[in-house]
């Protein structure tokens, strides 16, 4: 995480730590994801896809996949999938039930960001449904804006297309 995120959530929840993504990590990426979709939505193929081999299909891509432990244990996972060309997706947040309104997602969404800015990314967005309406919040206080997505997406339930542009309104009340 970046200096500026570290101090926010050092400050309020000192128990918590940000980790990469190792190999022996692909069990809890796949049971945190398995968790939330299979309790709102389906899981599509998609997602079959990424989850069931996240080195593959996100970090030999140059993309990243981060972690949020609690006493040794991961309660949340986030991943950044790279397109080439400097530009990535935010995908697969998922934050365990009972870590859930603890920090845990803002952490992840944060440490995230730090990463894209560290790489030079030149374009993050994320897609993600109407009805999760607090993630959704999440993102337009880190500086994620609505916009019409720029073509079909690759998920059945993605009806809300988000990019990152921190210079927006939204980046305030953090």
């Amino acid at each position: 995480m970046g200096r500026w995120a570290s101090v926010i959530f050092l400050a309020v929840r000192s128990d918590l730590q940000i980790i990469d993504f190792t190999p022996a990590r692909a069990d809890a990426f796949l049971r945190l994801n398995l968790e939330w979709l299979e309790k709102y939505f389906c899981v599509e193929s998609i997602d079959r896809l990424v989850l069931s081999n996240p080195q593959a299909e996100v970090v030999d891509q140059g993309g990243y996949i981060l972690f949020a432990v609690v006493n040794g244990e991961a309660v949340g996972t986030v991943a950044l999938k790279h397109f080439g060309g400097g530009i990535f997706e935010l995908t697969k947040m998922a934050v365990t039930a009972p870590q859930q309104g603890a920090g845990v997602g803002r952490a992840l969404l944060f440490a995230a960001i730090d990463r894209f800015k560290a790489v030079t990314g030149k374009m993050l967005y994320l897609e993600t449904h109407s009805s999760l309406t607090t993630a959704i919040g999440l993102y337009e206080r880190a500086g994620f804006v609505r916009r019409m997505p720029p073509g079909l997406s690759e998920y059945a339930r993605g009806d809300t297309y988000m990019i990152y542009q921190p210079d927006t309104k939204f980046l305030k009340n953090k």
